[in-house]
């Protein structure tokens, strides 16, 4: 059987889902491919960052998701236990709610990745240009000329293959993928920084907790030497640690040497908490050499590896996801020329860079927001309120699919005004006074953004003609906008070619335990 689509993607992890929502949202034909039977129930990230929701509060998800989130502070607590009131506070690179409502019209949620990956995977469903397959293992991809080819196999039947052909093809298929391995595209950096272990359980430690609600809890008892976090919401928790020599490994404890353990964490005897699952898995960070080879790329842990340091990992992946979908899908539907492509790796892979360096640092998930922000929304736009069609709106809800101009209040010119050399729509918005002072406008001019909120242009006065400025350069060139970063660091150092990864990829369920009686 051979099937043709314009793009296909290998792995409905966030990375995955995010990007084929994005390709099809701009009408193009995506087939998402996924090896395991349904979407996982691991919940190993835990928030999502400002940006992340921006794009998702876009997608109209915000609510859909907070309703599952935690209602935390995003500091960690470090105590000796969570029943005590004892404790010192650490920043980890995340606003508070009254930081967020001033960069942004939403803000972080604590919300485990098991929460939102359905809604990804339901948003996606929903859209008639997009189809997803569980249970397929990609065997075989090679590129030709103006098409990728691969071949997949049902994982229940490996005798029954599908030949698949597409315009451009996404890796988005983890840390062990197989479209990075056949691109022959190796990763640099370490990837073998200790081993993590975990282990999830429900329990009621709202009540033990109380009004301390924060994101992490880093348990200093030596007994414990661990983290304890919540999981979303109805009691769900995880406790977790990196793996010490002499200390048991949390994989390896019996049930009762767990709940032990979950007790003298929390402070409280006879909590009776009903383990889940354990697991364990390496620590690594490391980045590929390149996010793309001719029609096929790489997206989130496909193109990055990192620790759980400072939980940029999922968000890394849903923004590479969403730059490279929007750009995508102008060039599919004729909007760009192909060096648009070229401005994914060109902007994404200093963040992959940036984060990954991060998370090596054994102090990688203490930063304050001013730090790690300008990473995370990474010279968008900036937001303010003002009104339109009617209604209080932020200026990140005026942006479109194409190109979208923002102008001052003092000239309608602008509404006739075309941008040279693209096919992409314009949209023009006239923002108040206020509005337009707050982002830079001056009252007769106007910025022309990408879908992604970045400037791509800057006028002073009325301009009929909109010039652009080039793909490549629209990060590095361009002036400076709120969130814009630092310079990028340098590549991570030790690059390891060639070395086969140790997996250690442990996950055990737990069946029901019944509570002692007192």
């Amino acid at each position: 059987m051979c099937s043709q689509r314009q793009v296909f993607v290998v792995g409905a992890g966030p990375a995955g889902l995010v990007l084929a929502i994005t390709l099809a949202a701009y009408g193009v034909d995506v087939l998402v491919l996924e090896k395991r039977a349904r979407n996982s129930n691991l919940s190993r990230a835990l928030v999502i960052s400002t940006r992340s929701m921006e794009i998702f509060r876009a997608w109209g998800l915000e609510e859909r998701i907070r309703a599952g989130a935690a209602d935390v502070k995003p500091y960690l607590w470090r105590t000796r236990a969570l029943a005590s009131s004892e404790g010192t506070e650490f920043a980890l690179g995340y606003p508070t709610a009254a930081e967020a409502a001033e960069i942004s019209p939403t803000g972080p949620a604590w919300a485990p990745q098991d929460h939102l990956e359905p809604l990804l995977l339901e948003l996606l469903r929903s859209l008639p240009n997009a189809e997803v397959r569980f249970g397929c293992d990609v065997v075989d991809l090679n590129q030709r000329g103006e098409r990728v080819r691969a071949v997949v196999q049902s994982a229940n039947d490996p005798s029954t293959t599908d030949e698949l052909h597409a315009g451009f093809a996404v890796g988005a298929d983890g840390t062990h993928s197989v479209v990075r391995d056949a691109l022959g595209i190796p990763l640099h950096g370490p990837d073998d920084l200790g081993e993590f272990h975990r282990v999830e359980f429900l329990a009621p430690l709202e009540d033990v907790v109380g009004d301390r609600r924060y994101g992490l809890y880093g348990i200093s008892n030596p007994e414990v030497g661990g983290v304890v976090a919540p999981r979303g919401r109805s009691g769900r928790w995880g406790l977790s640690r990196e793996g010490t020599p002499g200390r048991p490994r949390l994989v390896d404890m019996s049930e009762d040497e767990l709940v032990e353990l979950i007790e003298t964490a929390a402070g409280v005897r006879r909590l009776h908490p009903e383990l889940e699952r354990s697991n364990a898995f390496r620590f690594a960070a490391q980045i590929a050499e390149r996010y793309r080879d001719g029609r096929v790329f790489l997206v989130g842990d496909a193109a990055h590896r990192m620790t759980p340091r400072g939980g940029t990992g999922m968000n890394t992946a849903i923004q590479d996801a969403y730059d490279l979908g929007w750009k995508l899908a102008w060039v599919l539907r004729g909007w760009s020329g192909a060096a648009l492509l070229d401005s994914y790796e060109v902007e994404r892979r200093p963040v992959g860079v940036h984060n990954v360096e991060r998370a090596q640092q054994s102090d990688g998930a203490r930063r304050d927001a001013a730090d790690a922000l300008p990473w995370d929304l990474y010279g968008r736009v900036r937001h303010s309120w003002t009104r339109h069609a009617a209604r209080t709106v932020s200026t990140l809800d005026l942006l479109g699919k194409g190109w979208t101009a923002l102008v001052g209040p003092t000239d309608r010119r602008w509404h006739g005004a075309r941008v040279v050399d693209s096919c992409a729509p314009l949209v023009v918005h006239q923002l108040q006074g206020d509005a337009a002072a707050a982002l830079g406008i001056d009252p007769g001019g106007a910025l022309l953004l990408r879908p992604d909120g970045k400037e791509a242009g800057r006028w002073a006065c009325f301009t009929p003609a909109l010039i652009p400025a080039a793909p490549t350069s629209l990060v590095v060139d361009s002036p400076r906008t709120e969130g814009s970063p630092r310079p990028c660091p340098s590549p991570i150092p030790s690059p390891r070619r060639g070395r086969p990864l140790r997996r250690v990829d442990v996950d055990t369920p737990f069946a029901p335990r019944p509570h002692s009686p007192d």
